[in-house]
């Protein structure tokens, strides 16, 4: 199979995973955490969310995380914002880049942010129409891509014309998210050419959960089909409230040994990752989610006189 020679991570651990954990954290520990990230080399992570903390406490004074993060020159601390009100808090916070948040799934858009998707669409355009006067880069995210908790299986055509949409509001791009791990890699190459036809596969990220062990094999299928932008969070975090025994996003740590053994060029050290999986790990008082972050722990246990 002929992948591509280089690959773009996106750590979302700090947004899309750590708002899924049971344990709020500080913006001290998550300040730290990004940090980490960005030493190993990661050059777009994301930092938070504009929310209500009512519904997501765990991304509550994400301002003050950004505000406390180091400037680094080609480095993007993207925020997502769902809503007008979250767009404001952004860029009060000095916010660069933002992301939009919609759904393949009828009715996984109304239970998740309480309008259709049409409805949703509608909403974000406003965002991105604001945020894009304001030059802030957007960024946009399919969610229930290879299925849904509601509704089972989901078309490959109605995913592309949702990512289609957002091409259309001026996102750069488009990541297709597999929100509770159900994807299989026949299914994601699928996708894939489906939704490439509608959005230039250049602009699609591949943002795989993995609850069925799949995540892996479903990257390694979307990168046969072109997809050369990846989205993983350190150490496995996360969870997803919508699937029973979620285990979360793909691990960052996972994801890079099997580039890294496909010599597929990243620019992220593996060490320096596995230590950030490391101490946020610890802060929420856990072991790392990712395999590999465990053998390699494993083997320094070994190795230590």
């Amino acid at each position: 199979m002929q992948v591509p020679a280089k690959i773009k991570m996106v750590e979302v651990g700090p947004r899309d995973g750590l708002q899924n954990e049971p344990t709020p954290l500080s913006p001290a520990v998550r300040i730290a955490l990004i940090e980490r990230l960005a030493d190993a080399g990661l050059t777009a992570i994301e930092a938070g969310s504009f929310v209500s903390p009512k519904w997501v406490p765990q991304m509550a004074d994400t301002d003050k995380v950004l505000a406390g993060l180091r400037s680094r020159p080609g480095v993007s601390y993207p925020v997502l914002t769902p809503n007008m009100k979250g767009l404001e808090a952004a860029l009060a916070a000095g916010a660069k880049e933002i992301a939009i948040f919609g759904a393949a799934s009828e009715t996984f858009s109304r239970k998740n942010i309480n309008c259709s998707i049409e409805e949703s669409l509608g909403r974000f355009a406003d965002v991105a129409e604001i945020a894009r006067k304001r030059n802030l880069r957007v960024r946009g995210y399919v969610s229930c891509v290879l299925g849904c908790p509601y509704e089972g299986d989901i078309k490959p055509e109605t995913v592309a014309a949702v990512a289609g949409r957002l091409m259309a509001m001026g996102c750069y791009e488009i990541s297709l998210g597999d929100t509770i791990g159900v994807g299989t890699p026949a299914k994601a190459e699928r996708l894939i050419e489906t939704v490439s036809a509608r959005v230039p596969v250049e602009r699609l990220a591949a943002h795989f959960h993995d609850t069925y062990g799949q995540a892996l094999a479903n990257l390694l299928a979307s990168m046969g089909r072109g997809i050369a932008v990846i989205d993983a969070a350190v150490g496995g975090l996360g969870g997803c409230p919508y699937a029973d025994g979620a285990s979360g996003n793909v691990a960052t740590e996972d994801v890079l040994f099997m580039l890294n053994g496909l010599g597929v060029e990243t620019g992220v050290d593996l060490d320096k990752v596995a230590n950030a999986g490391r101490f946020i790990s610890d802060a929420l008082g856990r072991p790392p989610a990712s395999k590999v972050a465990r053998a390699l722990a494993a083997r320094t246990k070994k190795s230590t006189p």
